[in-house]
């Protein structure tokens, strides 16, 4: 609505104030400039003639918004507000990763973009939304595979992993996996998941913790035991502190060909010599008298591009299962205690500690060859190749039938295959 103040034609300069021996006078002067005392003096204007005032109501913040949000606004050094438009490409970059979810594909789409595509729908916490989180990560991960996350440590996050089960299934091309201390056991899904054509790229597993026996240890080498496919480029196994692991759940590791490290501390071993020859014998592993560093969990560490939403998903997690406690009746000091006796024992694997210390370190590791090129070979490795020469000459001329006895699986290997 537009209002106008009335005006006469000419323009009024408005009062004029003198002081005279002490007193203040207001004085009018006339149109001509002649000095008029006995005029009434004419109303003040407060706005000068064919000022305008327009009066805007009920409008819509959005609007608003939606053109400010084109433009960069900064302050400048003497605090003075200066902006500048986006260019073209934020803000189509803004718009995709906003509606990243509704993406029918990135196969073939430039890495570089795609990264920042990535960032930008991570900085609007687009992957912890359920239902559309999981439908854009799998996406980037069909795509790129190892660059949106080639090493996962999920130590000590087993919230992470019940609330996010789905989308930590989703990564592929994953190199290390760390899932030390999260009591998964031998019927969880992430545990089956481990055989997966999708992670026959991991190398290093830490399995530290997590309740496992010699069901589970069967169950996750039987297809590299039959079919060759699953974790057969597995170079680095951490099996410690799962006292259900017997000297039978051993055997099955025999398997893992390319393994180079392999710790057993605190399982449930009861002829430890005979485990230690046995390993030194089919996959050439030695006991290590010190504690190797590739098992102080220092390398595993979170890497790719989406490091952050692992975080994210951990802040979302530890807030969900807060709020569930606080909407739950509590005790008083007691209750207290005990959930701080809780939370330090899920920082720290007490279990770990105490089958450390009862059967001591039992990490073993692959000796490295001795180059060829190098001094002539001693006595001893003379007779150590004689003797695995003639052994070899032994296997070979061993009859047929002792050779399909080997092969041979039995019932439950053969359920144990049908059901993948």
């Amino acid at each position: 609505m537009a209002y106008y103040l009335n005006s006469e034609t000419h323009v009024d300069p408005g009062p004029i104030y003198v002081r005279e021996n002490g007193q203040l006078h207001m004085v009018n002067l006339a149109l001509d400039g002649v000095k008029n005392s006995l005029q009434k003096p004419r109303p003040f204007r407060l706005f000068p003639k064919g000022f305008s005032v327009e009066l805007c109501m009920n409008r819509e913040d959005t609007a608003q918004k939606e053109k400010t949000d084109h433009f960069i606004f900064t302050y400048t050094r003497e605090g003075n507000l200066r902006y500048s438009a986006k260019s073209l490409f934020s803000l189509v970059l803004g718009f995709i990763s906003d509606n990243v979810d509704h993406i029918d594909s990135l196969i073939g789409f430039p890495e570089q973009i795609a990264e920042k595509l990535f960032s930008a729908a991570e900085a609007r916490q687009k992957f912890t939304e359920p239902g559309a989180g999981l439908r854009a990560l799998q996406k980037f991960t069909e795509a790129y595979g190892s660059l949106v996350l080639c090493s996962l440590c999920l130590r000590n996050r087993y919230l992470v992993i019940a609330e996010k089960l789905e989308e930590i299934k989703s990564f592929r091309e994953l190199t290390r996996l760390d899932l030390s201390c999260c009591k998964l056991g031998d019927e969880h899904e992430l545990l089956e998941h481990l055989t997966n054509e999708a992670l026959s790229s991991v190398t290093q597993l830490h399995l530290k913790d997590n309740c496992l026996s010699d069901a589970g240890i069967r169950k996750m080498t039987a297809p590299v035991r039959v079919m060759k496919r699953g974790l057969e480029n597995l170079t680095l196994l951490d099996l410690s502190c799962n006292p259900e692991i017997t000297d039978a759940g051993i055997g099955y590791l025999f398997s893992f060909r390319k393994l180079n490290c392999l710790d057993i501390s605190g399982t449930g071993l009861k002829d430890i010599k005979a485990v230690k020859d046995k390993l030194q014998t089919h996959i050439g592993l030695v006991h290590s008298k010190v504690p190797l560093k590739e098992f102080d969990h220092s390398n595993c560490k979170t890497e790719g591009w989406a490091d952050q939403i692992v975080l994210q998903w951990e802040r979302v997690s530890v807030e969900a299962v807060r709020q569930r406690k606080d909407a739950e009746s509590r005790k008083a000091a007691q209750y207290f205690y005990q959930k701080r006796a809780l939370s330090e024992a899920s920082r720290k694997c007490l279990l770990a500690d105490t089958h450390m210390n009862s059967s001591g370190k039992l990490q073993f590791y692959r000796e490295k060859v001795p180059d060829c090129h190098g001094p002539l070979l001693s006595q001893e490795s003379k007779k150590s190749k004689k003797r695995a020469f003639e052994q070899s000459e032994q296997e070979q001329s061993a009859p047929q039938s002792a050779k399909q006895k080997c092969m041979c699986l039995a019932v439950e290997d053969w359920d144990l295959l049908n059901s993948y």
